[in-house]
């Protein structure tokens, strides 16, 4: 059964609760816009495993009394008849249902009594910085799992208990329950490497040809990293809490597996916050490159402004109207055989000094002669 995530734009970062102010805690408002829900069936054990769709919940009591773990799998959000009867079934508190429509929830750990309430955000590549709520029930015999929409990052998971690969089908739910958040932990890393992707090549673009476009697409990583920091930071606390906290929902052997699953998390939220550092100096990176590209820019108009002081000032003196008959002081060069051709040489050649000048004082070009302190210390040693 293979399931594709529908691809989503970009990530809406506002809180858009539907139960109103002063509400009865525990009031489950569906979202009309939501999808509806679909039930996927996967009941296994060390002997066997049956998997299916269901059209309603009242099929699973069969299965839970047949199998060590039943897994119950619910893609969509907007079936609020579904999720009331699921409830019932296996006595969900009503605070947790509400938060499992309410999908703006931070990754938490919460315990209902002999039920384990685990909230996480799940990230895929094809939805970019954009993540999604997970809300999963665990029980004695049983993981009860809500997502917003269909498709998810647990196909390897399911091949396991198909194939029987490692402990997953000898294992209870407690097992199950991890190998599932730490699936989800994981579709981080695609993540953040397509945008380490993106940080490298807007860099080499900053460096070459910096525009007001590349500053745009800054911002837009900059957001990107920022949602994705707020998603995956409360993940810490919430498997430092399943490690931490003694439940009989958790076995010691699944402990240990959890262990490696805190790691991965240290490990993205280390990515993520070494990007967004990354983010930063690009833009520094980018103002210093746009100023650079303008102090250039003023060189070389200084330069041709400096050059053509004298050459403005030569022309200026000569366009004076000053008769030469009244004095042999008013511009006898005027009448000279060779003065138009001479005071163009003099232009030129005042031109190709300064020019000659700012090259060796390294103004322009590559060259230039060194600056005064390091011609003293050469020559004293």
């Amino acid at each position: 059964m293979k399931r594709h995530r529908k691809h989503r734009t970009r990530h809406d970062t506002h809180i858009h609760r539907r139960t109103a102010p002063g509400a009865t805690p525990g009031s489950i408002s569906i979202d009309p816009q939501a999808p509806r829900g679909h039930l996927q069936l996967l009941a296994y054990g060390p002997e066997g495993l049956v998997e299916k769709e269901l059209a309603e919940p009242a099929a699973l009591s069969a299965f839970l009394a047949k199998y060590p773990v039943t897994w119950i799998n619910v893609d969509g959000l907007g079936d609020g008849a579904t999720i009331e009867e699921l409830g019932q079934l296996f006595k969900l508190h009503r605070l947790a249902l509400e938060d499992v429509v309410n999908v703006h929830q931070r990754a938490k750990v919460e315990e209902y009594g002999d039920l384990l309430f685990i909230v996480a955000r799940m990230a895929d590549l094809a939805c970019g910085a954009a993540t999604e709520q997970l809300s999963m029930f665990v029980g004695s015999n049983f993981v009860l799992t809500f997502q917003e929409e269909p498709g998810d990052c647990w196909n390897l998971v399911r091949e396991r208990i198909r194939k029987g690969v490692g402990r997953i089908r000898s294992a209870g739910p407690d097992y199950l329950a991890y190998a599932l958040l730490d699936a989800s932990i994981d579709a981080y890393y695609p993540v953040l490497e397509s945008l380490g992707e993106r940080l490298d090549a807007l860099e080499e673009v900053v460096l070459l040809t910096p525009t007001r476009q590349i500053i745009d697409q800054i911002h837009a990583m900059k957001g990107d990293l920022l949602h994705l920091r707020r998603a995956v930071w409360p993940h810490r606390e919430a498997i430092a809490h399943l490690l931490r906290d003694s439940t009989p929902v958790i076995t010691e052997q699944t402990r240990i597996y959890l262990r490696d699953c805190y790691d991965h998390v240290v490990q993205i939220i280390d990515l993520v916050e070494t990007y967004r550092e990354l983010t930063a100096d690009l833009k520094d990176l980018y103002m210093s490159a746009v100023s650079n590209r303008i102090n250039e820019t003023m060189r070389v108009l200084t330069i041709v402004s400096t050059i053509f002081i004298p050459l403005t000032f030569i022309a200026g003196i000569y366009g004076m109207n000053f008769d030469p008959d009244s004095s042999p002081w008013n511009m006898p060069e005027l009448r000279w055989y060779l003065g138009y051709p001479l005071s163009l040489a003099i232009m030129a050649a005042t031109a190709l000094g300064m020019l000659i000048y700012f090259r060796r004082q390294g103004w322009i070009g590559t060259g230039g002669s060194k600056p005064a302190a390091t011609r003293e210390d050469s020559q004293s040693s």
